[in-house]
């Protein structure tokens, strides 16, 4: 219910929710719209990869 809040909220925006669980890394998370963050699994662990500069964004 908490995240269906954030997303409403969020629009356009960005958001992320973290939270410590019982894995390897001690946590996990969830990402919400367009940003340079992507979650992803490396043999099992969740890491975050960020994707290249935008130029576009940056006019």
């Amino acid at each position: 219910m908490i995240w269906y809040q954030i997303t409403e909220l969020a629009d356009e925006g960005n958001a992320v929710m973290a939270w410590a669980t019982n894995n390897e890394s001690g946590f996990e998370f969830q990402t919400f719209g367009e940003n340079r963050r992507e979650p992803i699994d490396v043999d099992g662990l969740r890491l975050v990869r960020f994707l290249p500069i935008d130029s576009d964004q940056n006019s």
